[in-house]
């Protein structure tokens, strides 16, 4: 549904190494070396995602007869942040990056008569905050494999869930923490370190503000946020 941005961003990177590829075959390992020197650096992140929930019904949704089905939608965003890392010996890092999100997402809903299907959308800006473990292979040529896994806590600064006129709408919880994990690549330029990553995330806790006057509300019983985000950073 969503190919086409990824494949965008995929092309790019493709195109920001193939740049300089020939010279660092031939060069081996010295532009790692000039950073494997430093104990800490920073940088900027650059995004893509998507995002959805995953929906338990509940018992109410078998006894109701106006809804008859409910589904979550998967919806597109960016993300915008900053990376910081700190090493922990040759091949552990320790890494936090602060991030905006921009997120849609949609819970469509089906009516048991001859009504259309409708859905109730949500968008949010998130105030993102991961902390990362990263392990890295060894490096060849100036590029090496890694994998991440780790936290993040997220607070919606445009949730509507205390907004008067959002009174007969599905609410969420502006506030959520996930579990992470991914894997990329690392190439190491004279100047900066590129790496194009991709990321999982589920939420841990049930963000649903339960409303048991709301129809649309009281069919569902946990509601938990997913996001697969594929990043570029740029490090030095």
């Amino acid at each position: 549904m969503h190919i086409r941005p990824i494949l965008h961003l995929i092309t790019l990177a493709w195109l920001c190494v193939a740049a300089t590829g020939t010279a660092q075959t031939a060069r081996g390992n010295y532009n790692f070396l000039d950073f494997q020197q430093k104990p800490y650096y920073f940088g900027i992140t650059l995004g893509y995602n998507t995002s959805d929930y995953k929906i338990a019904r509940s018992r109410n949704f078998i006894q109701n007869d106006t809804i008859q089905l409910v589904q979550s939608v998967t919806g597109p965003g960016f993300n915008l942040g900053i990376v910081t890392n700190l090493k922990l010996g040759r091949y552990f890092d320790l890494r936090f990056l602060p991030t905006l999100s921009f997120a849609e997402r949609r819970i469509e809903y089906g009516a048991a008569t001859n009504k259309a299907p409708y859905a109730r959308r949500i968008e949010s800006v998130f105030v993102e905050m991961p902390f990362h473990m990263r392990y890295k292979s060894e490096p060849y040529r100036d590029m090496r494999m890694f994998v991440i896994a780790g936290v993040k806590y997220s607070f919606d600064v445009a949730s509507d869930s205390r907004a008067r006129q959002a009174e007969n709408l599905v609410k969420v919880a502006p506030t959520d923490f996930a579990v992470e994990i991914g894997g990329g690549v690392q190439f190491f330029f004279p100047f900066f370190i590129f790496s194009p990553e991709i990321k999982f995330s589920h939420g841990l806790g049930n963000i649903l503000i339960f409303d048991p006057e709301l129809p649309e509300a009281s069919v569902l019983e946990k509601v938990l946020s997913r996001t697969f985000t594929l990043s570029l950073h740029f490090e030095g």
